[in-house]
């Protein structure tokens, strides 16, 4: 009896929630937690139910948002950046005899102290190092220049506060190293041979520069597009306050949390024990929830859906990286989680154009190096 009274309450839980829930025009954004069942033989349930609920999104006045779109062009000095980093790609090692200089490249076996005791992860041999690369703690590379093959050196460094392992965060240590060999890099020369060993169609210098600026360009567009997208939420984020429920916010920190271990695994990292902060996604997560609830509403109060042909072309365009193209067209439409994923980034940016064209849109002169690097330059 008790059991079968347990479970008709908790359909009767169930039930009048959903029923008060309608009638309040309410849209839950959480489980609810209920307290306090009363349920005496005769006198009925009464309970209390705390949950979050989606806020009202109010939109603001699209033709007051102001943005800035980046504009560029590939230059002759970015063909030739990106032309010199294939070279690089490409470079040969050549043992020579002589001292060690700045941009070569020494075999090495090293151990490090710190304190009197051994650091963790401070010893390896016969381990390549670039000299000039910037790889090894600061000191230690410059301290290898001028050094010759099978010599040893007392190196003394000190770590940054900011190092990884907080153990030598600070603090000065020494490495014990013995140098195996020295080589200088042999770097191809541009020409025809060049352009054929990068398998072009057309294998000369000419075809070698059109071919790169053709991918600077393609590039370059994807990067503005990028940018102007980012600015563009930047701006309907700023045009007013938006009250995010921290239910959603933490189910898009275990979502990024997820993510992040599953590219980890793929990179050969075990994750089953491994901590990972989430609160160090959480301003991201809270920005892409309210993000989520904005264009949900532009979406849906100027009943948009995504453009069928766009889809199609965003779809061929992924699937013309494999050698199936056709297959791969297939499994898109034949899976309705993966249709789904690319119409939903097709209608995200048929929002933006939306807001484009009503807002207030200035054009600000960029380059290449600052849209494809925007960490590195600052932009």
């Amino acid at each position: 009896g008790k059991q079968l009274r347990e479970e008709v309450v908790g359909e009767l839980v169930q039930n009048s929630f959903r029923d008060a829930v309608e009638q309040e025009d309410l849209r839950p954004a959480s489980m609810p937690k209920i307290d306090e069942i009363v349920s005496e033989p005769g006198s009925g349930v009464q309970y209390e139910a705390l949950f979050e609920i989606y806020p009202d999104v109010s939109l603001p006045a699209f033709e007051t948002l102001v943005v800035a779109r980046p504009f560029a062009e590939v230059t002759d000095a970015d063909v030739e950046n990106m032309i010199e980093t294939l070279r690089q790609q490409r470079r040969t090692w050549h043992e020579v005899d002589r001292a060690a200089e700045l941009d070569d490249r020494v075999t090495i076996d090293f151990s490090g102290t710190c304190e009197g005791e051994p650091i963790t992860n401070g010893k390896a041999e016969k381990m390549p190092v670039e000299l000039g690369a910037g790889r090894m703690v600061s000191g230690f590379e410059d301290g290898l220049v001028g050094k010759k093959a099978d010599e040893d050196v007392i190196l003394n460094v000190t770590f940054p506060d900011d190092a990884p392992d907080e153990s030598v965060a600070g603090k000065s240590a020494t490495f014990d190293v013995h140098l195996h060999t020295v080589e200088e890099a042999k770097v191809p020369e541009v020409d025809d041979e060049f352009a054929k060993v990068l398998g072009l169609e057309e294998a000369t210098v000419a075809g070698l520069k059109a071919e790169v600026r053709k991918n600077l360009v393609r590039e370059l567009e994807q990067a503005v597009r990028a940018a102007t997208k980012r600015r563009v939420m930047d701006a309907l984020l700023d045009a007013g306050m938006l009250e995010v429920p921290e239910g959603l916010v933490d189910a898009e920190v275990e979502r990024m949390v997820a993510q992040r271990k599953m590219e980890l695994s793929y990179q050969g990292v075990n994750v089953e024990e491994l901590p990972i902060d989430g609160n160090l996604f959480r301003d991201d997560a809270k920005r892409r929830v309210a993000l989520g609830l904005l264009l949900a509403e532009i979406v849906k109060s100027n009943d948009m859906q995504a453009d069928p042909e766009a889809v199609r072309e965003r779809i061929g365009s992924i699937a013309s990286t494999y050698d199936e193209s056709e297959k791969v067209i297939n499994h898109y439409y034949g899976n309705a989680d993966r249709l789904q994923e690319v119409e939903s980034g097709v209608l995200e940016e048929q929002v933006v154009e939306w807001i484009l064209e009503r807002a207030k849109v200035t054009d600000e002169e960029s380059t290449f190096d600052e849209l494809l690097n925007p960490r590195q330059t600052g932009a």
